[in-house]
């Protein structure tokens, strides 16, 4: 029997509205909105009151693969580069060995307790050995939550690119499941190409993204996010196609891109950050409706078990190893074991044994699912009282809800507009803007402040938290960082203490 279209976009209408409603409820109670996606989905099911019958691993894996894809590529177009550069060493680390060694870790653990054979259990840690990016954006970005020294840039890092990793672990132990002659060493030129060609494409696509925005001037501004999206899609699509990572080769392109300048980018920003959460709502929701709560008994005794190896054990060794020779203090590296959330790309995972027909894959999904959730009620919601225990927490920063937003015009270069976020602390602070003695060559256009939009004067007071927009030349923004930022930044590069003292 076929559902009018109009009921559909009812139904539609109803879940997209309730998870709007649940982000701010989530945010109200201090757990994950994420969770209460997932609960809303197992609601809408066959087992709960929403009755909706699906049982349909491909299209669940479909929806939550094109959600990933537009996940990865906002959070690289959001993340700062400056930020993330001091980081990317240990950040890989994380992303690769810190990965490999929870699966291990994790097969060793079914291996030994539950008398899984060694495929077996190195495919469920696999499954379950990556954080979430959707998960770790919306709790560190969403609840503003400000970590001392080179945490939250590590860990946002860390989240976006350890995917690349499960997946091909994943893939590769499926190979090896269903084809158990194979030799593990096999699934080296596997790793090479979807690695490398994953790396190549995604650095291409970003830049050449850029390129064409910057250069091909339309007619209409609302095609930017449609050139945007496509961009996205064909980055994810012909990278996979020739047998590359398109995770990896997405969530570089949205870093590469983010490294410079380029028209629109505010509106752009925000637009893919909208897409981002739309896709959160329709994965969490289409993942939930996939898991039937009345199986969940059945594997609970193992899932505990499984999770609290996981949390306890499994990722503070790997993290432990990953950065053995990093310079991380002993409890920030307790910190970054704390928040290996896991989230919807384990979930995602844990439907390709059930596509590809591996035995014990109804297992594996609701074992996951199950793990899921006691990372995300566990670790989500004592993640700021641990920040807080490691002495590792910075405060909540105040976001401004009248953001400044921009359109270029011609005649004004884009290197010309910066836009700074006022830190707690900074110079700038309390000071009136005449007294700030700025260089010329240095414009404050436009001031956004939580009470609204201000055109400053030369009494203007700078507050924490405004969002101040400027027309600088490049040479002079290392001086204009200096007073509006904590962490001063010198063309785009961090400046050392003992800079700022000389």
């Amino acid at each position: 029997m076929l559902i009018p279209i109009e009921h559909i976009l009812l139904g539609t209408a109803l879940f997209l509205i309730v998870g709007v409603a649940a982000s701010k409820i989530a945010v109200k109670a201090g757990v994950p909105a994420l969770l209460l996606f997932l609960l809303l989905g197992m609601l809408a099911g066959s087992d709960g009151p929403g009755g909706i019958y699906f049982d349909n691993p491909w299209l669940a894996q479909s929806v939550g693969v094109v959600a990933l894809v537009f996940i990865l590529f906002s959070g690289g177009l959001d993340t700062r580069w400056s930020d993330v550069r001091p980081v990317a060493l240990p950040g890989l680390l994380l992303a690769t060995v810190g990965v490999t060694v929870t699966a291990l870790a994790v097969g060793w653990f079914t291996v030994t307790v539950f008398g899984f054979s060694w495929l077996e259990g190195i495919l469920l840690g696999a499954i379950i050995s990556s954080t979430d990016a959707a998960a770790v954006f919306a709790l560190l970005r969403g609840k503003g939550i400000q970590l001392k020294g080179r945490l939250k840039p590590l860990l946002e890092l860390e989240s976006g690119s350890n995917d690349p990793m499960a997946v091909f672990l994943t893939i590769g132990m499926i190979q090896l499941v269903m084809q158990p002659e194979q030799p593990p060493e096999s699934l080296m030129p596997l790793f090479l190409l979807q690695m490398g060609l994953g790396a190549l494409a995604g650095v291409a696509a970003g830049w050449g993204l850029r390129e064409v925005i910057n250069r091909l001037r339309l007619e209409f501004d609302g095609l930017y996010p449609v050139l945007t999206t496509a961009g996205v899609l064909l980055a994810y699509g012909l990278t996979a196609s020739l047998g590359g990572n398109g995770f990896l080769a997405v969530y570089l392109a949205g870093l590469v891109m983010g490294r410079r300048p380029f028209i629109h980018r505010r509106s752009l920003t925000e637009f893919h950050d909208g897409v981002a959460w739309l896709m959160q709502l329709a994965m969490f929701i289409t993942l939930g409706l996939q898991v039937f709560p009345s199986r969940l008994p059945d594997v609970a005794l193992t899932g505990i078990a499984i999770a609290a190896f996981l949390i306890l054990v499994a990722r503070p060794l790997s993290v432990l190893v990953a950065l053995a020779f990093s310079r991380f203090r002993l409890r920030e590296r307790f910190f970054i074991a704390w928040v290996g959330l896991r989230g919807a790309a384990p979930i995602i995972l844990a439907t390709f044994p059930l596509v590809a027909g591996v035995q014990k894959a109804e297992t594996f999904f609701h074992l996951v699912f199950f793990s899921v959730l006691a990372s995300v009620l566990l670790q989500g919601t004592l993640l700021i009282p641990a920040a807080k225990l490691l002495r590792v927490y910075g405060g909540a920063a105040r976001p401004a809800r009248s953001p400044l937003a921009y359109v270029m015009q011609d005649g004004i270069l884009s290197d010309d507009l910066v836009e700074v976020s006022v830190e707690d602390g900074a110079p700038a602070v309390g000071r009136q803007l005449l007294d700030l003695q700025l260089p010329a060559g240095v414009l404050v256009a436009l001031i956004g402040r939580e009470s609204g939009t201000i055109v400053p004067s030369g009494s203007t007071v700078i507050e924490a938290g405004d969002q101040v927009l400027l027309v600088v030349r490049r040479a002079l923004r290392g001086q204009i960082s200096r007073l509006f930022q904590n962490e001063p930044t010198l063309n785009g590069e961090t400046v050392t203490a003992t800079e700022r003292q000389g």
